[in-house]
């Protein structure tokens, strides 16, 4: 079992930058893939990125790449997305998942653990 904790969200400015961070418990982190997704109300859970739970390898949304950042520090158990040039867009309830094993994947269907998830609002 694995559970999972995002924090960083919280009201911003357009242009500014935001970190996120999702604090892991279980017995394994180093091998288990993670994911970002966001969600806005009357929409389904849109892919952001992910990472490999083997070499750290990454996988961005054709929209968010350049823009979104995703890392991982196993030894603290914690995956990160720095979020660069917000903008209103990206208002949305962020959430990070785990697979069970290393691959990652695009689908939410695809995670088998989930954050509560948290919320970022970009104000104009």
């Amino acid at each position: 079992q694995v559970q999972l904790v995002e924090s960083g969200g919280g009201l911003v400015q357009a242009g500014d930058s935001l970190r996120l961070s999702c604090a892991a418990s279980g017995r394994t982190f180093s091998t288990n893939a993670m994911g970002w997704f966001r969600q806005t109300p009357g929409k389904e859970r849109e892919f952001v990125a992910a990472i490999s739970g083997i070499g750290g390898i990454t996988n961005y949304a054709a929209s968010m790449k350049g823009r979104f950042t995703i890392s991982r520090d196993n030894a603290k158990y914690t995956v990160y997305r720095q979020m660069n040039s917000l903008n209103p867009e990206y208002t949305a309830v962020h959430y990070c998942a785990a697979r069970a094993g290393p691959s990652m994947a695009v689908t939410p269907l695809n995670y088998n653990y989930w954050g509560q998830g948290t919320q970022v609002t970009v104000s104009s």
